[in-house]
């Protein structure tokens, strides 16, 4: 990593906030069984999968493009990450009951009461 990268990974983020939640993240690599994965987690259809899972072999034949004159760093597709959700709790019964950091970030992003309700999952 370079410098001037370095320097840039360890400043305080300034163009927002972070909100802190317990995440279950997939590990790292895309492969069938990451993708065989995400598609569980996210209770898709089979036929969704297995159109996702073609899709998969198909970009494995594939080439990256070398546009002209653009230089950058080949891309590790396997020190990527693909899934991040917060982890599953039993859900609120009311605005009360959600993650303080949660409400504090809808707050923050100005969401009206009754679309925190929807979002939280209370209304």
């Amino acid at each position: 990593m370079s410098i001037d990268l370095e320097k840039l990974a360890e400043q305080e983020y300034k163009y927002g906030f972070f909100t802190n939640v317990e995440q279950e993240i997939a590990p790292k690599g895309l492969n069938e069984d990451t993708i065989r994965l995400i598609s569980h987690k996210k209770e898709e259809p089979e036929w969704l999968l297995e159109w996702r899972l073609e899709a998969y072999k198909h970009w494995l034949t594939m080439k990256e493009p070398r546009w002209a004159n653009v230089k950058f760093s080949p891309i590790d597709y396997q020190n990527i990450s693909y899934y991040a959700a917060p982890k599953k709790k039993e859900g609120p019964k009311s605005l009360d009951e959600i993650d303080p950091e949660i409400k504090e970030a809808y707050d923050k992003l100005g969401i009206p009461l009754d679309e925190q309700k929807m979002l939280a999952g209370v209304a």
